[in-house]
């Protein structure tokens, strides 16, 4: 999403934001929500297993305060951050692995190899509009929140991983077996989904999202196949990148809901119709606050996502 755009919309969910407290998921598994704050880009939810030999971290947030929560969370455990999962590449999710391997030198990271395109690419031209904005800007406070963002992009090499996840796999990591799934071209070019078989947790990344589906880099379809991927995991709790975790049900309430939304943006059906299928659909999963968001970030992403130019969609989609 633009810059300008996103900075506006946060404006809208003011009510709802602030970052919350842990929340005990299963024996052994804490999320850590992410939050939106207005004049901020978000945090995305970190989720916290302990295994034999530490702690697996899914997610790092974007924010000092954020990243610090989890530091923090390590240290009253008294346990090592042995590993760290992302999802995706997007800032929100990889922001704090800088500060990670700070804090842990012996941590390894693992994710997808779709970062490197990403800093190449999408991330490139967002340093750029950042320094354009920074250039504009007479609002110290926003300027200073648009130089963090500048800074994790310049981290470069300690946002990438030490292990590259390149197929799906079953793995020991931390002395913990875990189910680890690759998604390609689905929310960005290399979705990373986590299976605890032991606690039957499912940590999505942003596969799953509320309010809406943040479809910036996303392939609106391959989303759906892996969406359908995810209906046919045994788990009993799935957290989303951001936003609560949920049971299978609700899960199934926010699959129809994306389906909904996708077939309606496909259509000749106007915009309109599109976000008021969404607000219907997915309200048991929204607070008001939440529905008021939605309503703002849909009007943005039916036309510059759902509806966007066949070679854009074609290039998310990894077919050009």
């Amino acid at each position: 999403m633009k810059l300008v755009v996103f900075t506006v919309l946060m404006g809208v969910f003011s009510a709802a934001a602030g970052a919350t407290g842990q929340v005990a998921v299963a024996p052994g598994v804490d999320l850590m929500p992410g939050a939106f704050v207005p004049g901020q880009q978000p945090d995305g939810n970190t989720v916290i297993f302990r295994a034999p030999d530490g702690l697996v971290v899914m997610d790092t947030g974007r924010h000092a305060e954020h990243t610090q929560r989890i530091i923090d969370y390590a240290h009253a455990a008294d346990l090592p951050i042995k590993a760290v999962v992302n999802s995706h590449w997007h800032l929100d999710h990889i922001g704090g692995n800088p500060r990670i391997r700070a804090a842990f030198p012996d941590v390894r990271i693992y994710a997808s190899a779709a970062i490197d395109d990403a800093m190449h690419g999408f991330l490139a031209d967002y340093h750029h509009q950042l320094e354009d904005a920074l250039a504009q800007s007479k609002d110290e406070k926003q300027s200073q929140a648009w130089r963090g963002e500048i800074g994790i992009i310049d981290s470069g090499k300690a946002l990438y991983p030490d292990v590259v996840i390149d197929k799906s796999q079953t793995r020991q990591i931390a002395g913990h077996r875990f189910d680890i799934h690759l998604h390609a071209h689905a929310v960005t070019a290399g979705d990373v989904w986590l299976f605890d078989p032991k606690t039957r947790v499912l940590a999505a990344g942003d596969l799953v999202t509320l309010p809406v589906p943040f479809l910036d880099t996303a392939c609106p379809a391959r989303w759906q196949n892996a969406l359908a991927e995810l209906a046919h995991q045994p788990f009993k709790s799935l957290i989303p990148g951001h936003g609560a975790p949920m049971s299978r049900a609700q899960f199934d309430t926010y699959r129809h809901a994306y389906a909904n939304l996708v077939t309606c943006a496909a259509s000749a059906k106007p915009k309109s119709d599109c976000i008021d299928g969404w607000a219907a659909d997915a309200k048991p999963l929204l607070s008001e606050d939440e529905s008021k968001f939605a309503r703002s970030l849909l009007d943005y992403y039916v036309d510059n996502s759902l509806r966007a130019s066949p070679a854009k969609t074609s290039k998310l989609c990894g077919e050009s």
